[in-house]
C-alpha cells in the first residue's frame, strides 16, 4: 500500500489478475493505492508471516484506516483496474478465474466499507499499468500496445 497527497502521483505496474485499488479523499486530495493479488486470506490464516497487502479482505480495510487517520474529513471514493484472466486453464470456469474472484472481492469489500467505485477498468485478458494523479483523481490505465484509457 502507498498513501500520499497531491501533487504526488501513485503508480503500479504489471497488474495481471491483480487489482489496483485507488481510494481517494476528494476534499483533502489524500489518496492510497493498493495492489492486491488474492481475494481473501482465509486459506492462509495459519501462516505467521502473512503479508496483509496481498489480500483484498485485509489490504483495503487497512488502507482505509490509514487514509482516515491522515485525512479526517471528507468522503472516500474509489477507482479500480485489473483482474484480467491471464491464463486459460482447461475447464476453468468463472469461479476458478482468480482475476474474476479478485474483482468480486474488491467490489464486495468496498461495498461493505460504503466506498463508492467511481470508475473501473477490469477483466479481459491483458495486463495493465495504473497511473494516478492525486490533484484531479485522474487515473490512466495503460495496456500493452493500446492507447491510454482514462478512468
Amino acid at each position: 500500500d502507498k498513501i500520499t497527497k497531491a501533487p504526488n502521483q501513485l503508480v503500479t505496474l504489471g497488474l495481471g489478475s491483480c487489482i489496483g485499488i485507488v481510494i481517494y479523499n476528494q476534499d483533502t486530495k489524500v489518496g492510497g493505492l493498493s495492489h492486491i493479488m488474492l481475494p481473501d486470506s482465509k486459506l492462509f490464516n495459519h501462516q505467521t508471516n502473512l503479508k496483509i497487502e496481498k489480500f483484498a479482505d485485509l489490504a483495503i480495510p487497512q488502507m482505509v484506516e490509514e487514509l482516515k487517520s491522515k485525512s479526517k474529513n471528507g468522503r472516500l471514493v474509489a477507482k479500480i483496474a485489473g483482474g484480467a484472466s491471464m491464463f486459460q486453464l482447461q475447464g476453468q470456469g468463472k469461479s476458478q478465474n482468480i482475476g474474476e474472484r479478485n474483482i468480486q472481492a474488491v467490489e464486495s469489500v468496498l461495498s461493505d466499507l460504503k466506498i463508492p467505485i467511481l470508475a473501473k477498468h477490469v477483466g479481459g485478458n491483458m495486463g495493465r499499468s495504473l497511473f494516478v494523479d492525486l490533484e484531479t483523481l485522474g487515473v490512466s490505465v495503460k495496456m500493452v500496445n493500446r492507447e491510454l484509457y482514462e478512468l
